[in-house]
């Protein structure tokens, strides 16, 4: 087993007890709810007549289900309005802190917990979402939980959990032009597959992860899930200190960064640290990666061939099949010039502030390919004021992307934007699952954000680094 690892030291540190059953009790250190796994845990708290332990440390937003063109209320679809009519209730009664549209800081889950401060080193985080992997980019221990799970932690402040092997992921070297953390995971995860991280937390590491900035960091963390890890992390460092320095929580207590510093510093892996596995990835060798299949792990450099079932090996190679089949793609083909029906910037995988930055480069001066349906959908309230100061929804919208406001959108279809039909998605989002985006017919291309604009602009998949070489054409 691991020893002297960040997990392992997060895992001592708020160790409980050690339960009959094996599992190990830990302490919760926040607790991040959303409008679609809470409602039936919180009513099992009433059942039992139950109050929620630590209020104080749970934090409530609205993502999944809210409109992001009108957010009026009541909203046009009834299950999404009960739905955040019940967490307004429940909320309410246990004196939950709510980001809500009204307060200006909703957003995606796992975008607000970062920008606001509560995400931190240290601490154990858990959020009834897949994804909450997310925040381990700041050396936190983040899982996504179970209703029943969130019902506990609720009660108890507490969540019963088994403890898992680490590997250590290296990726080495200084990442090429065009070339980003998106990139970066979706290579990891081709390597080693949907189901190589089952029983592992991953701990990535090495020079490509630690020139990283925060949002990239996430964007890694963010995926782990897909690559069947339990969480990941990124050890804390100085990029991770100035980044919380900086958020409104730490501005205005500013002598609690300073008694936390310490403890951050000290939770880091030892430099001796044991681990089950470590794998190597030379990152100076990767370039844009596209999915051409139906599950994350189905991906490819942007100017390499999609490869033949055949290939593959044996337990891989009748999805292959049924994904090339779904995709209409052909071995030996490359993704490059792949047709897109819609071009979505979002999800809490790739929606923050550089993320819009770095698209907002590519389409600048530039127009959305006339067959194309174009949409950005910020991660928070906060993000899309910051990318509006900047002039960054002025480029989009001249651009011809339509600007929504913030929530997961088409990243699981569960409002009102999702494909039609068979439609083709380039994607920034997490899982092209057949069905993801709300079509059994749809089809999902997942990228990083400058290649989701790259991909607008031209009407099909294309290599960000040519475009972004190609001289702008003003019209007189």
């Amino acid at each position: 087993m691991s020893e002297g690892t960040l997990y392992d030291k997060v895992w001592d540190r708020h160790t409980v007890t050690e339960l009959p059953t094996g599992q190990t009790q830990l302490f919760v250190g926040l607790h991040l709810i959303h409008e679609v796994t809470s409602p039936q845990a919180f009513g099992m708290l009433r059942e039992r007549d139950m109050e929620v332990a630590y209020p104080e440390l749970t934090h409530a937003t609205v993502d999944h289900i809210v409109p992001t063109a009108d957010q009026s209320r009541p909203y046009a679809d009834d299950a999404a309005e009960r739905m955040m009519s019940e967490l307004e209730e429940n909320v309410r009664e246990a004196g939950i802190e709510f980001s809500d549209p009204g307060s200006g800081n909703q957003g995606i889950v796992h975008v607000i917990g970062p920008e606001q401060g509560l995400t931190q080193p240290g601490k154990t985080i858990v959020c009834g979402d897949s994804h909450t992997s997310t925040h381990g980019a700041f050396g936190a221990l983040a899982f996504g939980i179970g209703t029943s799970q969130i019902r506990d932690v609720l009660a108890t402040g507490t969540v019963a959990m088994e403890k898992k092997d680490v590997r250590k992921i290296e990726v080495t070297g200084e990442l090429p032009d065009g070339v980003g953390a998106k990139d970066v995971i979706l290579e990891i995860i081709r390597r080693l597959g949907t189901d190589g991280g089952v029983g592992y937390v991953y701990e990535y590491a090495g020079e490509a992860i630690e020139n990283l900035d925060m949002e990239g960091r996430m964007s890694i963390c963010n995926m782990s899930i897909e690559g069947g890890a339990r969480a990941g992390y990124v050890n804390p460092d100085e990029t991770t200190y100035e980044w919380l320095r900086e958020t409104e929580y730490f501005q205005k207590n500013p002598e609690t960064f300073d008694q936390l510093k310490p403890y951050w510093e000290s939770v880091a892996s030892d430099d001796d640290a044991e681990y089950d596995d470590v794998v190597t990835i030379d990152g100076s060798e990767l370039e844009p990666v596209v999915t051409w299949g139906t599950t994350p792990s189905q991906g490819v450099g942007v100017t390499q061939p999609i490869p033949a079932p055949e290939d593959l090996p044996a337990d891989k190679q009748d999805t292959a099949r049924r994904a090339q089949e779904h995709m209409r793609v052909e071995p030996g083909e490359t993704m490059d010039g792949y047709p897109i029906d819609v071009a979505f910037l979002g999800s809490c995988t790739n929606a923050r502030l550089p993320d819009l930055r770095r698209a907002a480069r590519v389409v600048e001066g530039r127009e959305v390919h006339p067959d194309v349906r174009a949409m950005v959908v910020p991660g928070s309230q906060r993000v899309a004021r910051a990318a509006e100061e900047e002039g960054l929804r002025e480029t989009f919208e001249a651009a011809g992307f339509d600007w929504r406001n913030a929530g997961c959108s088409m990243c699981l279809g569960m409002n009102e934007d999702q494909l039609e039909g068979d439609e083709a998605c380039a994607s920034s989002s997490n899982r092209n699952f057949v069905g993801r985006q709300g079509s059994k017919d749809g089809r999902t291309v997942l990228m990083n954000p400058r290649m989701v604009a790259a991909a607008a602009i031209e009407g099909e998949v294309t290599d960000v680094r040519d475009v972004e070489t190609a001289e702008v054409v003003v019209d007189d």
